[in-house]
């Protein structure tokens, strides 16, 4: 039975289209990040930064290795004193989407006063574009 479910499965695999694979290609986007740790009161935004080879799957338009740009900002916040950040990327492909999902995560923080804001300037820190390898990449 081993053999004939194995022969099922390639027989399966053959016949799934190509097309229906997720291709990453290259995207532009717009990204910020923000940082906060359950040992401080004071949550960090990045500001809104255009990323122009940011590459998301074709078929789900998800960002590719989107926790490598959250551990850029983590490195970031680490070299900079916090010891324990926790860090998210938010992205958009309209800048007026972005900034919508920006202003109300800012919102949340600062409006309640129990949160330090601060803002990293864009002169300090910019998010690098993370790039498939060939592998990952299918053209």
């Amino acid at each position: 039975m081993g053999k004939k479910m194995h022969k099922l499965l390639l027989l399966a695999l053959a016949l799934v289209p190509m097309s229906s694979l997720a291709i990453n290609k290259p995207t532009t986007l717009f990204m910020y990040g923000f940082a906060a740790s359950f040992n401080d009161s004071t949550v960090y935004f990045t500001g809104i930064q255009k990323v122009d080879t940011a590459w998301t799957d074709s078929k789900t338009g998800f960002l590719y290795s989107r926790e490598n740009y959250s551990y850029q900002l983590r490195d970031y916040m680490k070299k900079h004193g916090s010891a324990y950040p926790t860090c998210i990327t938010v992205y958009a492909k309209k800048r007026k989407d972005i900034e919508k999902k920006y202003e109300t995560l800012k919102k949340r923080y600062a409006s309640k006063g129990q949160y330090t804001v601060k803002f990293i300037p864009d002169n300090e820190f910019l998010f690098r574009p993370i790039i498939p390898d060939e592998s990952e990449r299918k053209e």
